[in-house]
């Protein structure tokens, strides 16, 4: 009785996929989306602390740390559930 159940614990987990160089270049590109959507999403810019480097123009000069963190944040959690479906999927 436990085998069977366990079993059918087992295949019922997500397939998880190995890193490999298509998996990184999915969440870079899943980070990048999330940039760009928090660049116009985010309505009180420069609220914070200013990033140490300056960005190139399509950024704008007010993205300073918080928006850096919530965006990248956000894009961490888009692309680990695009990671997922992706390999659920077979394509990656």
């Amino acid at each position: 009785m436990y085998y069977a159940s366990l079993s059918l614990l087992v295949a019922a987990l997500p397939r998880a996929s190995n890193w490999s160089i298509g998996v990184g270049i999915t969440m870079l590109l899943c980070n990048l989306v999330a940039i760009a959507i928090g660049r116009y999403a985010i309505q009180r810019k420069g609220a914070g602390p200013k990033l140490p480097i300056e960005l190139p123009d399509p950024f704008g000069g007010e993205f300073g740390v918080p928006e850096l963190l919530a965006t990248a944040s956000f894009g961490h959690i888009l692309g680990a559930g695009v990671i997922l479906g992706l390999s659920n999927a077979g394509v990656l």
